[in-house]
């Protein structure tokens, strides 16, 4: 762990600071300023060497020569488990879309649409789902059938295989096969959202009564299939359509990930890199950058059942001590949008309304001296993260901006595991995280109900807010989706008002290209959708498989 105060700072962790026309607009101590001026008088390259010597040394004369068909994608972390019933690292989900199909899938609104079935509610308690003609086949050649969409939902539902999946499914009650094309869901309980809930892929009903390791040997009906997985850090994949070889290689260190792409290793790159590293790739001859909105959503979480960070005039201190728009502007090079809510405004239920708490230092001491805390008796407080060097960087600024106006904070990080293990176990004060890929409301009941405290749901901070769980409650039953917008816009006014997180922004989404790849579209959620499009320009495939 490394524990940094805000007056011992580890220069070390600024080497790579973003250039900034100005360094006040980040509001840093005048030490901190003079030592990131000094770095940021380096040329382009030269900061790459600075961040990332180490690594480009290694990479230097042990190049290996490819197979010229793949297009490889570079990842910082690699799948863990392609069984989509257990995954939930976000690299596993994000293969497992290409390689199992789904019934169900979301629009960009968050609403549900047919995947490979359309369904239709007959009763409040019952939907008969209908599977469309013509599928792909598994990819071990049997036929999507009624008989394996219900295998697949029996299994996430028995409490023999500990899915993370099963809690928003436990209310089917049972499944009905009525032909090898429809079967009919019986529900213990109404929820107008129950056709959101099934976009996990299908796996093949004689495998998954075989128990099959789906983990390792993926069987499914994707637009992708598995043709190799030689190490942990390596994915050989097919798409199914035109034989077109696709492979994931984990290269941790971004700075490693982007010499591979300059040096013609790797094609393509998604996220995980420092935005000043994307500002020097954007002028590389080349290289093609693509940037989208993004819903990903970071926050700072609080401890309610601290007696410090469970005082809301603290937290809404905090709120109105961090200039947000700055650090967007500055650190991120515009690359994000600021959050006022875990939903993004365009989702169907999402809450474009709400007010900011605007950068309001004044506020914040007047806030800060109403909970007791003076310039003689400051207001100490530790912020857990994780070791990434950029994510460090960004605490730095949290803690600059804080000691601004009189809160010290301590910075400790920690590797991903051990820091992720503290979250989760209720062992911080404040910690800065992201939600990914959320897009159904029924995430507030996991993280903000009174019932969903570890390790029963993520409400980890201990929000225990009545009022909120009756809004999640009521949403929930409601029958009209409409009303239940209006009552999820509701809980999140109250949640922005209470301030079990602190929002932050929705970073962009990022992809780095080299030239001569071409259909690669980036999903707002970070999935590697566009795998299923991209190729090499000019160059003709097989025919559908």
């Amino acid at each position: 762990m490394r524990r940094l105060r805000a007056r011992g700072i580890d220069e070390r962790l600024h080497a790579a600071e973003v250039a900034v026309p100005s360094l006040r607009a980040l509001r840093l101590p005048l030490p901190l300023r003079l030592v990131m001026r000094l770095v940021l008088h380096l040329p382009p390259l030269a900061l790459i060497a600075l961040v990332g010597i180490n690594s480009v040394l290694v990479l230097v004369g042990c190049a290996e020569p490819d197979d010229a068909r793949a297009i490889v994608l570079a990842v910082s972390q690699a799948p863990a488990n392609l069984d989509p019933r257990l995954a939930t690292d976000a690299t596993s989900e994000r293969v497992n879309r290409l390689l199992y199909a789904r019934l169900v899938e979301l629009d960009e609104t968050g609403r549900p649409i047919p995947g490979i079935a359309r369904w239709e509610q007959l009763s409040p308690l019952q939907y008969r789902f209908e599977l469309k003609p013509d599928l792909p086949r598994f990819s071990d050649g049997q036929r999507v059938t009624s008989a394996d969409v219900a295998a697949t939902y029996r299994s996430i539902l028995d409490p023999a295989l500990a899915s993370p999946h099963r809690a928003p499914l436990a209310l089917i009650e049972r499944i009905e096969e009525l032909d090898q094309r429809r079967l009919l869901f019986h529900l213990s309980e109404p929820d107008p959202l129950f056709p959101a809930y099934l976009g996990l892929g299908i796996l093949p009903a004689e495998q998954v009564a075989a128990g099959h390791p789906f983990q390792r040997r993926p069987i499914g009906s994707g637009v992708l299939r598995l043709i190799a997985w030689p190490t942990a850090d390596r994915l050989e994949l097919e798409r199914r359509r035109d034989g077109q070889r696709l492979r994931l290689v984990r290269v941790k260190d971004p700075n490693v990930r982007v010499m591979k792409l300059l040096r013609g290793e790797v094609d393509l790159l998604q996220n995980d890199l420092p935005p000043e590293l994307v500002g020097l790739l954007r002028e590389r001859p080349g290289i093609q950058v693509l940037t989208a909105a993004g819903i990903n959503f970071s926050y700072l979480g609080f401890n309610l059942a601290d007696p410090v960070t469970g005082d809301p005039r603290v937290r809404r201190a905090i709120a109105h001590a961090i200039d947000r728009e700055a650090i967007l502007r500055w650190l991120f090079r515009d690359q994000g949008r600021l959050a006022e809510a875990l939903l993004p405004p365009e989702h169907w239920a999402g809450a474009a309304g709400l007010s900011a708490y605007d950068y309001d230092p004044a506020q914040a001491k007047r806030l800060l001296a109403e909970a007791g805390y003076a310039k003689d008796l400051p207001l100490a407080l530790s912020y857990k993260t994780s070791s990434d060097p950029f994510r460090l960087r960004l605490a730095s600024l949290l803690q600059a901006q804080l000691a601004a106006v009189g809160i010290d904070l301590e910075i400790q990080s920690y590797d991903w595991g051990t820091f992720f293990g503290d979250i989760k176990a209720g062992r911080f004060q404040l910690f800065g995280l992201t939600w990914v890929g959320i897009r159904l409301p029924d995430i507030f009941r996991y993280v903000f109900h009174s019932d969903s405290t570890p390790p029963g749901g993520a409400n980890r901070g201990y929000y225990l807010s009545p009022e909120a769980d009756q809004l999640i409650d009521t949403a929930r039953r409601e029958p009209d989706l409409e009303r239940q917008a209006s009552l999820y816009r509701e809980l999140q006014s109250l949640l922005h008002r209470d301030l079990p997180y602190m929002p932050l922004w929705y970073e962009d989404q990022i992809a780095v290209l080299r030239d001569g790849l071409i259909g690669y579209r980036l999903a707002p959620d970070g999935n590697y959708d566009g795998l299923a499009e991209v190729k090499r320009a000019g160059i003709e495939r097989a025919e559908p498989r």
